[in-house]
């Protein structure tokens, strides 16, 4: 009852607001005017409530995020889902009380859940775990990120006179192709844990929800260089296109392998349980705020880190796993409320015939490739079937690649082409994002219950024969 009350306060708030005038420039800031009236009340209000907005915006998102997760348990849906539905409440496309200045200055907290979700999913990549499907990972995360590609960017160009201006036949097949095989770490691991799933799909879907956005990297890389090819005058080497992202992905990686040795040493010097999660937080947001300065992949650097202290100690890794789990669930909360604040619903209200084709495409791909790639390395027929239900959502890496094509391809060089290429772009994936993202957690869980996997963790779990645990 009480966030349902601090929910209806501060709709009274905006309604106040509305009253008296505000008025929001271009830059964002917002400006007050009294409308006719003479102010002083409401005044004295908004400006106490803008003052304190971050702190009354994240205490009202944990409550309202918690409670929005505990109904979609409910009716038996993944509490992802009513954290998401809660940010589209409060963000931008209903109440606006997170607007996008507000959204943007809790960014940290995005970066500081998928520094999380990454060094969790690299604290499972054992030795052991990597022997055992080092090279079935690689051969799924492959196929399906190629079949992704293909299927999306071969269906978008042969429907190109009905989905794209004339002259974007080529390029937008190839930048919304490059867009789609990324799949969203932290929707997977947080359906993991609320259902305590484990078994061997639910170690495939931590290592393809892990490596697939290097790949998803990569191939933007190649695609990017030949849209620059044919919407610009100049050549584009293949060294010049590849430098950037390889830079992006081995520094990264670099980065946190560092990372993890120094984690190691510190947690070798100390004991105390306090210590344990203050220097993991700390060395987390460190491998964090790093990579960003450096403009590194955050995701890779802090997969290295769990994947080296792992590696380094089995023991450490547990404890400081163990640790974090702790601390996950408010930042979880406040990570998913903050990504559906992000989400802006009027862009479902202006998607074209592209945005269905995207979605069914990038669906098939996603669905047939993880079937091929397991069919090529002899899984059960489980896995066959559901894999790839459950590695649908689309989040952090498919939106920053849509941003670095919207600002590279509206540059002046690229001409009325590149503009638009840019603008179907970043519409087109912020649109079907909010799709995935609903989407994705549904079918995790479906695929993580057809697999016998839910409830499963802690338990000894049977694998396929031929595989150990």
């Amino acid at each position: 009852m009480l966030p349902l009350v601090l929910l209806a306060g501060l709709v009274v708030l905006s309604a106040a607001g509305g009253a008296v005038g505000f008025d929001v420039s271009a830059e964002g800031q917002v400006g007050y005017n009294s409308g006719g009236h003479d102010g002083s009340f409401f005044d004295h209000i908004y400006r106490t409530f803008r003052a304190l907005e971050n702190w009354l915006v994240i205490g009202l998102a944990l409550l309202l995020g918690r409670v929005g997760g505990r109904l979609s348990g409910r009716l038996r849906a993944p509490m992802v889902v009513g954290y998401l539905l809660v940010g589209v409440v409060l963000g931008r496309s209903v109440l606006n009380i997170i607007d996008e200045a507000s959204a943007r200055s809790l960014g940290m907290i995005t970066d500081f859940g998928l520094g999380i979700v990454a060094f969790m999913i690299g604290s499972e990549l054992s030795r052991r775990m990597l022997k055992r499907l080092g090279r079935k990972l690689v051969v799924l995360v492959v196929c399906e990120s190629l079949a992704v590609f293909l299927l999306v960017a071969g269906l978008i160009w042969a429907l190109s006179g009905w989905l794209l201006p004339i002259g974007l036949a080529g390029a937008g097949a190839l930048v919304l192709g490059a867009m789609a095989p990324a799949s969203a770490p932290a929707g997977t691991v947080v359906v993991i844990q609320e259902y305590k799933a484990r078994g061997p799909m639910t170690s495939l879907l931590l290592g393809i929800v892990g490596l697939d956005g290097a790949f998803a990297i990569s191939l933007y890389a190649f695609a990017a260089a030949a849209t620059r090819m044919l919407l610009g005058d100049e050549p584009v080497s293949v060294f010049t296109a590849l430098r950037g992202p390889t830079l992006e992905i081995i520094g990264g990686l670099g980065l946190g392998a560092v990372m993890g040795l120094i984690l190691k040493v510190i947690l070798d010097r100390r004991r105390d349980s306090d210590d344990l999660m203050v220097y993991s937080i700390g060395v987390v947001l460190l491998a964090t705020g790093l990579a960003n300065a450096l403009g590194l992949s955050l995701i890779l650097a802090n997969l290295a880190l769990g994947t080296v202290l792992v590696n380094l100690s089995a023991r450490q890794a547990e404890r400081t796993y163990n640790s974090l789990q702790n601390i996950t669930a408010p930042i979880f909360v406040l990570f998913f409320v903050v990504a559906g604040a992000h989400l802006d619903l009027r862009m479902l209200a202006a998607l074209s015939l592209l945005g269905p084709v995207y979605v069914l495409a990038r669906t098939a791909g996603k669905i047939g490739g993880a079937y091929a790639g397991a069919r090529f390395t002899h899984a059960d027929a489980t896995t066959r079937r559901y894999l790839g239900l459950g590695i649908l959502s689309q989040a952090g890496v498919t939106i920053g690649l849509a941003l670095s094509a919207a600002r590279e391809f509206a540059a002046p060089q690229y001409g009325v082409a590149g503009e638009q290429l840019a603008l179907l772009t970043i519409n087109t994936v912020a649109a079907t994002t909010i799709i995935f993202e609903i989407v994705g957690p549904q079918t995790t869980k479906l695929a993580l219950s057809r697999a016998g996997e839910i409830g499963q963790a802690g338990k000894g779990v049977e694998f396929p024969k031929g595989e150990k645990a």
